[in-house]
């Protein structure tokens, strides 16, 4: 399918001086895509180049369409030297290729160096012409959609989920490719990001052929990155789940939904019928006059397949099917086969969404993963050389095999990623086993006939508590009781997933964010004997981790944990593991037990005492926590249910669980249900360690609120004030005598703080929940942490009186210019933000803003509206007298999350993956690590925006930084990063200016489904 790329440069501006003579500047610019350049004429000396060039045509095949970005190169002409790079833009022409996506992509571009950073902008005009021709032999995937979002997006509805995609692409790097001649720092780390977008292009064409194959038309929860595997390569890898999306055209869609997300997920995207029951779904079978009878007895059919050891890949029917006595074994069984048919043609049923259209989710079983530790240098190893391919093969193969040990068939929330460290590299992948159900797993079942009745069995907002493995031959020892919800079915004592928390679970109040840090030395060792040393390590790790988040847990009171993350990091002469989640209370588990410490050693009464002391703060801590995020179960009574709990001293035996219930466990009365007490034994001064690290967690100051999910549980009343923000920090450890201990309380004091810090900037939006946490940690080099958060601060509304919120001030950067020039699209004064040295958010809006405006209820929030900008959000200038019109550009907003409160998504205009490296030999002079990394991710925010805007978008959705690599020498005073960006650009449109347009009436109070738990 060949094309026409016709490219147009209109101007420049706020160029370098390069001419010392004239303080001018005489620029030209190089057009480049493929193996063509064009070039402008020279506009002599002026900072503000108009060239106004004709258009360049480049006549190309559309696999180059989708692997090259255009380049763009701005010079400065020199009649006798070379001439000097001023900077250069890659445009990524992919969203022009969509058949309703934008089609032209105009705007000002900064132009961009990799040692001095951005350079002026410049106004380029791109447009696409393709002519369609079906070659059955074609290499390019053109109407594939890329969506960077883990749940199916907002205007979207899912047909079919086909499953799951993935690729990678190798290159040599070319960083390790300058032996002959001198490394030039320009030259070099242009190749790299010029290889890096060629690269990542030709991943998305490749990925976006499989899913065509698979009859799809878009990849959803589009996952990439890179590995930097130094000599042995450069390594480009994505996954993503293939589906076949529908667009809603209804005019339904627009109409303005409250400003909880959770309303969102509930409107029409995924509804198949127009009026259909939410739970109607089902496979078309002929059960249609079966009735069913439950009768209380249950039939065991006790089979043996689900043992852990058997890896045998040959999906065994009806495994498991023990459980289904009170539920319509035909049913469940029938569901179960179905699902195994349509996940058997895939070789790995894993997805990578992590919220899911109503109904998909039945049940889930808990977290699967798998670590593995590979030697690079395998990989050219003349005798048997490995790929890369196969070493994750292997791993996939294991995540499936664990999730079959579970009674489950496919894995949900999955992901994958890799550690490097000279020439070992730890591949992780995780996700969740669960049980789906069949009615979006295949094309012709979509019509749902299955009688309502079987599906309205499952009760609503439990249901995916419920074990799906079978109960006597349980994969690991659990506690198991009647789900307090339904009493039909078990449910395990704590329940760890990676999704988000489904829509219609039931929650007692709030969620918080749960954190495990670890570090543990590791002598310096070479190849084989180091990647042994870590392999060793690995499988302690990961279980202290998980102690460590289940003990906080507890002392939180909760008994549910979901969005985890467990990242092991490598280093050389250390490994960390860092654990973030959110726990929650769920209403159908049992009452988590409490804390109690047992002490072994000598019986003096001074060690007693101390027991006692420590054992009371626990209880304490306990107690506090459950009254600070509002948990306080409604006490079950075992008259009013009638199926009654057995006593934890029969139901121990009655599930051959381990044998923690002995005596002196259930004397201890801790007022906390009937759950018995976890106990840690205190034998050592590790354990002691533990315990004092376990209540050295400082919970959030009060009004803040702080989870790593899209949605906070527990609070549905956003207001659209939102705040994205950046932080990254290098910490370098004194080399002296470092202990695991001392690594530990370092490593704890450095999250904490950062923690810390991130709440006194905000102090200014409370109340205010943090969402979408997402902490990185990385050992770029010896005796260096370094930890990258981002995150959203999200306000919300503690009195839910949503008619008198105070208008969202918009923190925007530009300046209310009243000067005659053009202001600049997104003026780079974010660099001056006063913020300490050591910490660097690069806050992404300015946090100090002026709230000029903060009283302005709604009703004149309608009226000052506007009408006169070009762009979406411009016209939301919040000052109570119209700005002036010279400043009519919006800003676009930046979130991770795949939403925007307040706000509707109305169109999807493609994906954004971005790729920057910038080195200075001048650290010092920058303002040291923190200036330099602050002003870098400053300019890769105002690059993303710049890229949106001219798209036609006014914000990026599910933003994420993949990767933040930063090296420094401060000997040399020299220091690279490298930053990987993706997100989607969308359009939206606010609810209030939806109103405007609808009713012509200023907003008044919310939709009711808002009212759901008053926050006082």
């Amino acid at each position: 399918m060949p094309g026409k790329l016709k490219v147009k440069i209109v101007a420049g501006r706020h160029l370098p001086v390069m001419d010392r003579a004239s303080d001018l500047t005489d620029a030209f610019v190089e057009v480049k895509f493929g193996n063509t350049t064009f070039k402008t004429d020279v506009y002599l000396k002026s900072l503000n180049p108009q060239w106004n060039s004709e258009w360049f045509k480049f006549e190309v095949d559309d696999e180059d369409l989708q692997d090259e970005p255009l380049q763009i190169t701005v010079l400065d002409h020199d009649t006798y030297s070379a001439n000097d790079a001023i900077g250069k833009v890659y445009i990524d022409i992919d969203p022009l290729l969509y058949s309703e996506a934008a089609t032209v992509i105009s705007g000002w571009f900064p132009i961009y160096d990799t040692i001095h950073g951005i350079r002026g902008e410049i106004n380029v005009v791109v447009k696409v012409d393709l002519f369609n021709d079906l070659n059955r032999f074609r290499q390019s995937s053109c109407g594939v959609k890329f969506f960077c979002t883990t749940s199916i997006p907002k205007c979207y509805r899912a047909v079919v989920i086909h499953g799951f995609v993935e690729e990678l692409v190798v290159n040599e790097d070319p960083e390790y490719q300058w032996i002959d001649r001198i490394r030039t720092p320009r030259a070099s780390n242009e190749a790299r990001q010029r290889l890096i977008s060629l690269m990542s292009g030709e991943l998305q064409r490749k990925i976006g052929l499989k899913v065509l194959e698979m009859r799809g038309n878009a990849v959803v929860g589009y996952l990439q990155c890179f590995d930097l595997e130094g000599e042995s390569g450069l390594v480009v890898r994505a996954i993503g789940t293939a589906c076949t999306l529908d667009k809603i055209s209804s005019p339904a869609a627009f109409l303005p939904a409250c400003n909880s997300p959770s309303k969102e997920m509930k409107e029409s995207p995924f509804n198949e019928d127009p009026n259909p029951n939410p739970h109607s779904s089902g496979p078309s079978t002929p059960l249609k006059n079966q009735t069913y009878s439950f009768s209380p007895s249950k039939s065991y059919s006790r089979q043996s397949s689900s043992s852990d050891t058997d890896l045998s890949l040959t999906p065994k029917t009806g495994m498991g099917s023990g459980s289904a006595g009170k539920e319509g074994g035909p049913f469940k069984a029938l569901l179960r086969q179905q699902t195994q048919s349509a996940l058997e043609q895939r070789e790995f049923p894993f997805l990578t969404l992590t919220a899911f259209p109503p109904g998909l989710l039945v049940h889930v079983g808990g977290v699967v993963s798998a670590r593995s530790v590979k030697l690079l240098d395998r990989i050219h190893n003349p005798d048997e050389p490995e790929t890369r391919d196969a070493w994750w093969a292997e791993i996939r193969q294991e995540i499936k095999s664990h999730a079959k040990a579970l009674g489950c068939h496919a894995v949900v929330g999955y992901s994958e990623s890799t550690s490097i460290c000279e020439e070992v590299c730890i591949l992780s992948a995780s996700g969740t086993a669960a049980v789906l159900n069949p009615r979006f797993l295949q094309e012709g079942t979509v019509e749902g006939s299955l009688e309502q009745r079987i599906e309205e069995n499952l009760p609503v907002g439990c249901g995916f508590c419920h074990i799906p493995y079978d109960e006597l031959n349980m994969p690991f020892p659990a506690h198991l009781t009647y789900c307090y919800n339904c009493r039909k079915q078990k449910v395990p004592d704590v329940l760890f997933t990676t999704i988000d928390l489904p829509t219609d679970a039931v929650v007692v109040g709030k969620g918080c964010l749960i954190q495990a840090r670890l570090c543990r030395l590791k002598k310096k060792a070479q190849a084989e004997a180091n990647a042994t040393a870590i392999s060793n390590l690995l499988p302690f790790m990961e279980y202290e981790v998980h102690t460590q988040l289940m003990n906080k847990l507890k002392l939180k009171g909760m008994n549910a944990l979901f969005g985890l993350r467990i990242q092991i990091t490598v280093g050389e002469n250390m490994l960390m593991g860092l654990a973030s989640a959110t726990g929650v209370y769920l209403a159908a588990l049992p009452m988590p037990g409490g804390i109690q410490i047992a002490g072994k050693t000598p019986n003096d009464g001074s060690y007693e005492q101390h027991i006692s002391h420590m054992q009371k703060k626990i209880n304490d801590t306990i107690a506090k926590n459950k009254e600070l995020y509002e948990i306080n179960p409604p006490e079950v009574s075992e008259e009013i249910i009638g199926s009654p709990i057995p006593e934890p001293r029969q139901r121990s035996r009655l599930l051959r669980s381990q044998s923690e219930s002995s005596d002196e466990v259930t004397e201890l009365d801790l007022s906390h249900g009937k759950k018995d007490a976890f106990v840690l034994e205190i034998d050592d001064t590790d354990a002691m360690e533990d315990v004092h690290s376990l209540l050295t967690d400082v919970p959030p100051p009060s009004g803040f609120y702080s989870c790593n999910t899209e949605i906070m549980p527990g609070i549905n009343n956003w207001t659209s004030e939102i705040q994205m923000f950046t932080s990254v920090r290098v910490v370098r450890l004194s080399s002296l005598n470092l202990t695991n201990q001392a690594l530990n309380k370092n490593f704890n004091g450095l999250c904490e703080n950062l923690l810390k810090s991130l709440y006194f900037k905000l102090r200014s939006m409370t109340p205010c929940c943090l969402c979408h946490v997402n902490f990185t940690v990385s050992l770029p080099e010896d005796e260096l942490i370094q930890v990258t958060v981002t995150a959203v601060a999200i306000t919300f509304d503690k009195n839910q009186a949503l008619q008198t919120t105070k208008t969202h001030v918009e923190k925007s950067l530009q300046r209310a210019s009243t000067d005659t020039e053009e202001p600049l699209q997104f003026p780079l004064e974010l660099c001056s933000d006063s913020l300490p040295s050591h910490a660097f958010p690069a806050a992404k809006e300015h946090l100090e803003s002026a709230s000029s405006n903060s009283g302005t209820p709604a009703a004149q929030r309608a009226v000052t509206v506007e009408k006169a900008s070009p762009m979406g959000d411009g016209s939301f200038r919040n000052r109570s007298v119209p700005p002036c019109a010279s400043s009519t550009v919006g800003v676009v907003k930046m979130t991770p999350l795949s939403f925007i409160p307040g706000a509707k998504i109305t169109k999807y205009l493609g994906i954004i993956n971005m790729f920057f490296i910038r080195e200075t030999t001048s650290l010092r002079e920058e303002g040291g690590v923190s200036g330099f990394l602050h002003a870098f991710i400053a300019e890769v925010f105002a690059m993303v925006r710049a890229h949106v805007a001219a798209l036609g978008g006014n914000a990026v959705v599910s933003y994420i930084m993949k990767q933040c690599v930063f090296m420094e020498n401060p000997s040399k005073n020299q220091a690279q990063c490298l930053i990987n960006v993706s997100g989607d650009a969308v359009v939206f449109v606010r609810e209030s200016d939806l109103e405007v347009m609808s009713t012509q009436q200023p907003a008044v109070n919310c939709q009711p489904s808002c009212t759901g738990e008053v926050t006082t």
